[in-house]
């Protein structure tokens, strides 16, 4: 017999934030009892049945195609019908179930409904930040805790929803929001590892890199920041949740559990913070789409009003130099690792308000005018490769692809990022700096690479925070473009 704590029926509520905290209520219940149970596992004690929880669940029903004008590109469901999808970690996305829950009731004027799902909790989504009991555990424990408590189901995490394929069965609701609770405790789970850093700090504006030369540059930037008694920024986060506060604030209480990790994670995190949560996360992605895309499919869920890649790429034309910038107005996919969930003939669109406040922040740092700026910088086609080398294939077949496709850069993360972004509905845009140029004898040299880099790094991350601010400045409902969108979208942002 299943160990399932008390049952709350569901609620309706016009309130959002009453629907919230019905949320929060049955999701604490909820995960209070798997901890409870864990604890006692840990213990030594056998439950007497399988330990259950399940996530909470918001629903809509509507009966009409009419809604509230709105210019936002979310908010809104298609249609008459039911929707609904599973929430997780309310602490953590309160701000963000809020403001979709108004939308909602703006939208449509119908009931949130709030309840108990038929989704089981994963024993492995429950543990808090700093929980980590089940090391203690014996080989054997650890085989019986599979039989106690559910296990992640690879069936519910699916990303059917962002890709456009999923179809309801029979009497099934349509969706909300594009993840479903699990999809998203998932890739909470996996933001810790591979950034070392928790994903609450991370925040809603990120830059992508791909040398660690960027990131030396924004601890330095970040820490000058956090000397500054009127810095519009409060803390400065780096890889194991080490937090430096700005001068002059006190520390809060889980600072304390900060530790520098002994190596690097894979893909470490840093996060200028802001007290609503629009300040800048840069992550380093190392070389190549893998780590592009494993790194965008988990930030993803969290949901950025943007994010941008800042990196090195490799000059195609002659009439560029080294040092100068590309602003990607489209992409040639030639990385392979998207190709399933999104295939080639989509085009990936260049967004016309990330475009702007690139272009202008360039000119803002840069201090060149508007009229000169093509004498640094080209606006016009990136192609990104899974292929490091593709310059020893035989026949020149790369060569002639990318001058069909007019390509004036060569990366390999580029696309990848831009295409994830096309696909999870999260604004992107990509600004480049010329690093070599190797169809015409120009690769990097020791002596060389050392002065680009001194001369070009940080005018360049400095551009990628000017355009942040733009975008900031310009309003963040102005990102969401309805480019983003397919027919039949999910109401969440």
């Amino acid at each position: 017999m299943p160990l399932i704590p008390d049952f709350i029926a569901p609620t309706r509520h016009t309130d959002p934030a009453e629907a919230l905290a019905q949320v929060q209520r049955i999701y604490q219940q909820q995960i209070g009892h798997l901890r409870d149970a864990m604890h006692r596992f840990v213990a030594g004690e056998t439950p007497g049945g399988h330990v259950r929880a399940f996530y909470p669940f918001v629903r809509i029903h509507t009966t009409t195609v009419a809604r509230a004008d709105t210019k936002l590109a979310y908010g809104f469901v298609e249609g008459p019908g039911r929707y609904e999808t599973t929430l997780t970690r309310p602490d953590l996305f309160s701000d963000y179930y809020a403001e979709q829950f108004r939308l909602l009731r703006k939208s449509h004027n119908v009931e949130l409904e709030v309840g108990t799902s038929a989704q089981p909790i994963p024993i492995h989504f429950s543990f808090a930040e700093h929980d980590h009991i089940e090391g203690t555990l014996t080989q054997e424990r650890r085989m019986l805790m599979r039989d106690v408590f559910d296990l992640p189901d690879l069936a519910a995490m699916d990303d059917g929803i962002a890709n456009g394929t999923w179809a309801p069965r029979q009497g099934e609701a349509q969706p909300l929001s594009l993840f479903t609770a699990p999809r998203v405790d998932y890739s909470l789970h996996r933001l810790r590892h591979y950034t070392g850093t928790a994903p609450e700090w991370f925040q809603n504006f990120v830059l992508f890199t791909n040398y660690q030369f960027y990131i030396d540059e924004f601890v330095r930037l970040g820490h000058a920041e956090m000397a500054k008694p009127d810095s519009e920024y409060v803390a400065f986060i780096e890889p194991g949740n080490v937090v430096t506060r700005r001068v002059g604030l006190p520390a809060a209480e889980a600072d304390a559990l900060g530790v520098a990790p002994p190596r690097l994670p894979q893909m470490p995190a840093y996060h200028l913070v802001r007290e609503d949560r629009s300040g800048i996360t840069m992550v380093n992605i190392g070389v190549g789409p893998a780590n592009a895309k494993t790194i965008t499919d988990h930030i993803a869920v969290l949901r950025p009003h943007a994010w941008m890649m800042l990196g090195h790429c490799a000059g195609l034309r002659n009439s560029q130099q080294l040092g100068d910038y590309v602003l990607a107005h489209a992409y040639v996919r030639e990385d392979h690792v998207l190709d399933e969930e999104l295939p080639l003939w989509v085009p990936i669109p260049a967004l016309a308000e990330i475009q702007v406040a690139l272009e202008q922040a360039v000119a803002d740092v840069t201090q060149i005018a508007e009229a000169d700026l093509k004498r640094i910088m080209r606006t016009g086609t990136v192609a990104s490769t899974d292929n490091r080398n593709w310059e020893l294939l035989p026949d020149n077949m790369p060569q002639r692809r990318f001058s069909q496709s007019r390509a004036v850069a060569l990366d390999m993360e580029s696309a990848t990022i831009a295409a994830n972004g096309f696909r999870f509905r999260v604004p992107y845009g990509t600004l480049l700096c010329v690093s070599d140029k190797p169809l015409h004898g120009e690769i990097k040299l020791p002596g060389m690479a050392n002065h680009f880099y001194r001369e070009r790094v940080d005018q360049h991350l400095r551009i990628g925070m000017r355009t942040i601010e733009i975008l900031r400045e310009g309003g963040i409902h102005r990102l969401h473009s309805r480019k983003l969108r397919s027919f039949a979208e999910v109401a969440f942002q």
